[in-house]
């Protein structure tokens, strides 16, 4: 089922707001537009994510977005974002305690 734009266009706004060196998960955006759907947040960016920094937008627990930890992890250090090594398959966690962005 596609989202209302009005929602796409929220989330791709949020998204383009968070600062460099800083992060969000799926569910601290979909909790600022006033929802849970942090899947449907997940499903925009992957369609509509390219144009805003992807990067910046992480899974819980601070796990990169799935399938693309080596390129965003690039963008990671040139920002300064904050973050662990991990024996798992990413490598990395972002470090959510220091990272994460509230407006």
């Amino acid at each position: 089922m596609p989202h209302p734009v009005g929602f796409v266009e929220a989330v791709l706004a949020v998204v383009a707001d968070i600062p460099a060196g800083r992060v969000a998960t799926y569910g601290d955006i979909a909790a600022l537009l006033g929802s849970r759907g942090a899947r449907a947040v997940g499903q925009v960016m992957a369609r509509y994510g390219s144009d805003v920094p992807w990067w910046r937008v992480v899974r819980a627990g601070g796990r990169p977005p799935a399938g693309h930890a080596e390129r965003a992890r690039e963008h990671y250090a040139a920002e300064g974002t904050p973050l662990h090594p991990t024996d798992d398959v990413d490598g990395y966690r972002i470090d959510l305690a220091s990272a994460r962005w509230r407006p």
